[in-house]
């Protein structure tokens, strides 16, 4: 398999792994049959894609096969977010494997990340709903789900274009990424309506970008809470970074 380095992966503090291990867990949580979980948002910029890179992570970290699949064909930002490094020409992706590029094993790359692999988006296509919609993507899924215990999927944000909810009935369950003091109810709630009349699970919402330390309500609710129950039991174990 080729290999691709991720230049850049974050340092996360303890809120920030503590808030992705407990996403993992609910997600284990939802049963044994939700096994391909696709992400979605409102808007750009709400963080999706980190969302998602980090959900594949914490999958990996605890010891599962992990893909992550970039299917945000009309604006990928994983390769350049991520200062991504790799051998050859070309960085062959998704584009080219449902257009009949490539092979499948061609598009798949191991990565820095121990247990995750991922398909990057691939070279922009001027018909990402169609590729995304047909046979090909479907069969895909199922090599992945054979392949891995997770597959991860990176959608466009619902609320800008249909792509999400084209993808959607082919998963398992969708998550809603919800950028914290910044999206509309409306279009929170048309968002959601959208992927429950393509006849996809709802798995759940992630509210993302909130400050723990700031003086709203999740700062001072969260960080008096967990700062005070948790600070003197993780500072005594020194557990850092591990699972």
């Amino acid at each position: 398999m080729k290999k691709l380095k991720f230049g850049i992966i974050e340092e996360q503090d303890y809120y920030t792994r503590e808030a992705y291990k407990s996403l993992r867990t609910n997600l284990q949580f939802c049963g044994d049959d939700v096994q391909v979980v696709a992400l979605t948002s409102c808007t750009l910029n709400e963080g999706k894609s980190a969302c998602s890179f980090n959900l594949a992570r914490t999958f990996a970290v605890a010891d599962k096969r992990v893909i992550l699949v970039d299917a945000d064909l009309r604006h990928s930002v994983i390769v350049g977010h991520r200062k991504i490094e790799f051998e050859g020409e070309e960085l062959l992706g998704l584009t080219h494997f449902l257009s009949g590029q490539c092979k499948l094993e061609d598009a798949i790359y191991a990565t820095n990340v121990e247990n995750m692999d991922v398909i990057v988006a691939g070279t922009f296509a001027p018909n990402p709903t169609e590729l995304l919609g047909g046979a090909g993507f479907k069969a895909l899924l199922e090599t992945l789900r054979q392949a891995y215990d997770y597959v991860v999927i990176d959608t466009p944000p619902l609320g800008s274009v249909i792509d999400g909810a084209i993808v959607a009935p082919n998963t398992d369950g969708m998550l809603l990424v919800i950028e914290s003091a910044a999206i509309s109810y409306r279009l929170v709630q048309k968002v959601k309506n959208q992927l429950e009349e393509s006849g996809c699970r709802i798995l759940g919402t992630v509210l993302n970008k909130v400050d723990v330390g700031g003086k709203g309500y999740y700062g001072k609710y969260y960080g008096k809470y967990y700062g005070k129950q948790y600070g003197k039991y993780y500072g005594e174990y020194g557990q850092e970074g591990q699972e």
